[in-house]
């Protein structure tokens, strides 16, 4: 009798950029126990590189242009119909540069989650590195929340920090917090995924 392969959710990466976090989930997805499977990239930025980076990783890659659409929800529409179409079960956030609508976050409750560079709940937003520097802050970090209404506001799921030395800029800061995104997030995932597949039981 063969054992049983463990049901892994799949699952959708959004980005807007190079996807450098979206290539650390891929990676790590490869192993047959990690419990997200990811199926699908989409980059609301047709030109994003990592949309290039998904398709030579053999994963599918769409681009759905923000800019092609009146209203951000209509965008979200869209995107939440070709999530439907790919029996898509749970999104990542990964660089994704659009703030989500209220309709677009109750559809995927708890089944949505982001990474967010900066040690939450400490600078929700934009330009955390440089908020960091400017208050004296020793520490800095990344954190995986769950997407709720609020921007940054879920609830943490893991964090890594990095400290900030004197010689820190904020290109400096962010290239050092991105190296720890790479480890933290796809921790995060999998503890994610593992809570969404034990609730299904």
């Amino acid at each position: 009798m063969t054992p049983s392969v463990p049901r892994r959710l799949r699952t959708a990466v959004l980005i807007s950029g190079r996807g450098s976090n979206m290539m650390a989930l891929v990676n790590a997805a490869q192993q047959s126990d990690y419990p997200a499977d990811i199926r699908l990239v989409i980059s609301n930025k047709p030109e994003a590189e990592g949309l290039r980076r998904a398709d030579a990783a053999g994963v599918k890659a769409l681009a759905i242009d923000h800019k092609d659409f009146e209203t951000r929800e209509a965008f979200e529409r869209e995107l939440d119909a070709a999530l439907n179409d790919h029996n898509i079960e749970f999104v990542a956030c990964a660089g994704f540069m659009r703030v989500l609508t209220n309709w677009f976050v109750a559809r995927w409750d708890s089944r949505l989650i982001n990474i967010h560079p900066s040690l939450l709940p400490k600078y929700k937003g934009l330009h955390t590195h440089r908020r960091a520097l400017e208050a004296g802050d020793t520490v800095a970090g990344a954190s995986v929340h769950w997407v709720v209404s609020e921007v940054d506001g879920g609830s943490v799921i893991d964090h890594e920090t990095v400290n900030i030395t004197p010689q820190d800029t904020e290109d400096s800061l962010m290239e050092r917090v991105l190296a720890r995104e790479l480890i933290l997030y796809p921790r995060a995932l999998a503890t994610a995924a593992k809570d969404v597949l034990a609730r299904q039981l």
